[in-house]
């Protein structure tokens, strides 16, 4: 196995210090951060507390005054600027990714292309934020609809895909004339130091994006300092249901403007019409990618009657040819997860779903690599009492469950408080229009498994959250409508 620090040895990209208001802060404390892989420590990194939240968000808040005013041709001049120089820093970034998550260095690649895809996709709607003109009631006035920018906002962003979770938010706020305090989770912070280093040599003012990494400990302090700041306008996470549930109501009394992508449940449903090569490709994209740890993963197998011993069969020898192993070599599949809580998680569903009556087909064990490392795992004959079926699993394991009609599957597929994503596989397209209407999920891929790209509306419905990210719709969670009548015409 490759240590991390040999990875990382001469990336000019690595800093431990916070960033605020264009400066490199070293703080009073420091806290470790771990590579998942090997379990070394591959580096300290500034502990930010209460004062430096209190002071990046006071420079966000300074910026402000200008960066709203700053022509929109000009920020988007900036924007495009930070998306080609984090390209052109795509493989450093890259294995800082690897090093600290745990993906391997194919997914981090394919990772800083996907963070890049927004950068450059608002830095091109900067010069595309319009309002409305409208007749009056006479013709003495005209009424007018301007879109302004909130204000300072808080993002605050989770370890599973460190750099796609900051550009996504930030490039829209960015775009819309907003600057940003960003609190990057403490399992991955150096991606997001490093992406302020990147931005550091784009000639973006200072102030228009903060960084702010702080320890397990402190991060619930930093929170609620963003809840109740009144500086603080906006606040978006990406995260825990739980936690998205209590950034919510510690921001009732300031008002504040949210957007919150939570937790998933993703149903992958195969119907007996599907073409079975095709779902068992899709299938591995939407299971393994992140090794099963991103919010749209797909959490419940619901198979078809007709197709499920086929779908068994293939999707087991597809899933014991995944190679685990180092996440710098580069034919591996899949790494390590997270660290022992995500791997004790996945084992309790294992054997949840094993002493309910579930069949293990593949893995549902430890790899011998290392204590973070998890065998790709597939159980058949699950049912709706086990804990894989219930939740958010967030590992690299397939439940497999049948169902004989529509009606069946879809009650089966909705029974869930979560509807982020959700995947259906037919060939009959009047069944797919009638099932997807039917799926309470915000969003849907049918006949495929990669459903992500700058270009949609990305977000859920129920507890899964409100607000979208990416797409057209993305500018407007951090613009606000202002309304001027003018009359004496």
């Amino acid at each position: 196995m490759r240590s991390a620090r040999d990875a990382l040895s001469g990336n000019k990209l690595l800093r431990s210090g916070a960033f605020i208001n264009g400066t490199w802060v070293k703080c009073k404390e420091s806290f470790p951060v771990y590579c998942p892989s090997t379990n070394e420590v591959v580096c300290e990194v500034s502990d930010a507390g209460a004062e430096e939240a209190s002071s990046a968000i006071n420079a966000a808040s300074t910026a402000f005054e200008s960066w709203r005013n700053t022509p929109a041709k000009d920020r988007s001049s900036l924007i495009y600027t930070f998306y080609q120089n984090v390209c052109g820093m795509k493989e450093m970034l890259a294995n800082i990714m690897s090093a600290e998550c745990g993906k391997t260095i194919r997914e981090t690649r394919v990772e800083v292309d996907y963070g890049a895809s927004f950068l450059q996709w608002f830095a091109e709607e900067a010069k595309r934020i319009d309002g409305d003109a409208m007749a009056g009631a006479n013709n003495q006035s005209r009424r007018f609809v301007f879109k302004e920018p909130v204000g300072v906002v808080g993002l605050i962003t989770p370890w599973n895909f460190p750099i796609a979770m900051i550009t996504r938010k930030l490039g829209a706020a960015m775009a819309a004339g907003c600057t940003s305090v960003i609190k990057p989770s403490e399992e991955t912070p150096l991606t997001a130091l490093a992406l302020a280093a990147v931005a550091a040599e784009c000639g973006i003012p200072p102030g228009v994006l903060n960084i702010i990494p702080s320890s397990r400990e402190l991060t619930p302090l930093i929170g609620d300092i963003m809840c109740e700041s009144s500086i603080v306008k906006k606040i978006s996470f990406t995260g825990s249901t739980s936690t998205g549930k209590l950034l919510f109501k510690n921001s009732a009394n300031t008002m504040k403007r949210l957007s919150l992508e939570l937790g998933g449940n993703a149903p992958f449903i195969v119907f007996n019409s599907a073409d079975i090569q095709n779902v068992i490709e899709s299938a591995l994209i939407a299971k393994f990618r992140g090794n099963g740890q991103t919010c749209i993963a797909a959490n419940r197998f619901l198979v078809q009657k007709d197709i499920h011993d086929e779908f068994v069969e293939k999707m087991t020898k597809a899933v014991q040819k995944l190679e685990v192993g180092d996440p710098f070599d580069e034919k591996v599949d899949v790494s390590s997860l997270i660290n022992t809580s995500g791997i004790e998680k996945v084992e309790s569903h294992i054997a949840d779903a094993i002493e309910k009556g579930g069949k293990p087909l593949a893995g549902c064990e430890r790899h011998p690599l290392g204590p973070n490392f998890l065998l790709p795992s597939i159980i058949d004959n699950c049912n709706e009492t086990m804990s894989c079926m219930k939740e958010e699993t967030f590992g690299p394991l397939i439940p497999v469950m049948s169902f004989e009609n529509e009606q069946q599957l879809i009650d089966m597929a909705n029974v869930t408080d979560s509807g982020l994503a959700g995947y259906i596989f037919s060939s009959d397209v009047a069944q797919i229009f009638r099932v997807g209407k039917e799926l309470q999920v915000g969003m849907l891929g049918v006949n495929t498994g990669a459903i992500s790209s700058e270009t949609i509306p990305f977000g859920g419905i129920k507890e899964s959250g409100f607000g979208r990210e990416g797409s057209k719709y993305g500018i407007d969670e951090y613009l606000q409508l202002r309304y001027i009548c003018l009359g004496g015409l």
